[in-house]
């Protein structure tokens, strides 16, 4: 058995529930079992609204920590681990501080569970995630200019960071992935072009904000994947995926929060094509890894 105590501020006092080890209950499913209002939305890892900090009780102990791809890529979003805290539980099997409830399973330990509670969610308008509301920057945006250049950062940011990925796959002799990067980079720059097309004559270069508005000086579609010779293509869609869905909620946010029904119409309209985006990759996703899969059957028969 094990003892999972949940602490935050919503709750009258600490909550101990035991958990039986073993049955691959995470501590979401914990949290809903025992009703728990730990916040959540997706519950696949993809939105970040049920990250919660672990304690564990014996911290020298190893936890057999299973981190998977899309936990650490949101957990490096938000800014909430390190890339040595990975590599320790990866290599030491030793835990990191953060974690998303829906992707940590209970282990036969006792740990105690704290979250803030769903206190940065709207009550109304739309659903806007814990990491898109990271993202507006604590900055009201004004005029339809000004939100022009922040998404003239947003995309001409996303161009060259893939540009940059491209490069070092190319120096670690992975082409494969590079050429994906490069192809991302260039639909970058069409939205770019896009963008530019519709500020027509204003002088963009006045009205792009500063880095120190976005968390970490990071836009959101900067994904902070690392480049390394073993990744895979599906990889580099998968992180992808992670920046074009954070710039997708980032207008997404402008939408939700702007009092001018101008902006609310022009940032709308980005919103519809960031969507599109999202849906682009998710299909080429499910190509790769129907792909994968069927070539993994062959070689089986």
């Amino acid at each position: 058995m094990a003892n999972v105590t949940f602490s935050s501020p919503v709750l009258g006092r600490d909550v101990t529930v035991y958990a039986i080890a073993g049955d691959r209950g995470t501590i979401l499913a914990v949290a809903k079992a025992h009703k728990i209002p730990i916040p959540f939305d997706c519950q696949d890892g993809e939105c970040g609204s049920c990250l919660v900090e672990v304690e564990h009780l014996s911290p020298d102990v190893k936890c057999g920590i299973a981190l998977t791809e899309k936990e650490k890529e949101l957990l490096r979003q938000l800014g909430k681990i390190t890339k040595a805290e990975i590599e320790n539980a990866e290599v030491n099997d030793m835990p990191p501080r953060y974690r998303l409830a829906c992707q940590c399973f209970v282990r036969n330990e006792d740990i105690i569970v704290r979250f803030e509670g769903d206190q940065t969610l709207p009550a109304q308008g739309p659903h806007i995630t814990h990491a898109a509301n990271r993202f507006r920057g604590g900055v009201e945006i004004a005029t339809v200019d000004e939100f022009l250049g922040y998404a003239v950062k947003v995309e001409e940011d996303a161009a060259l960071h893939f540009d940059e990925l491209a490069s070092k796959m190319e120096a670690c002799g992975n082409g494969e992935v590079a050429r994906l990067f490069r192809q991302l980079a260039s639909f970058s720059r069409l939205h770019l072009a896009e963008v530019e097309k519709r500020a027509g004559s204003l002088d963009l270069t006045k009205l792009i904000p500063p880095d120190y508005v976005w968390p970490n000086h990071a836009t959101p579609e900067r994904t902070e994947i690392w480049a390394d010779p073993s990744l895979s293509r599906l990889d580099g869609l998968k992180a992808a995926l992670q920046g074009e869905r954070r710039g997708y909620e980032f207008y997404r946010a402008v939408v939700a929060k702007t009092k001018s029904a101008e902006i609310g119409a022009v940032a709308e309209e980005f919103v519809k094509e960031e969507a599109e985006h999202v849906k682009i990759l998710e299909a080429w996703i499910t190509r790769e890894e129907w792909a994968a899969k069927n070539a993994a059957a062959g070689e089986t028969v």
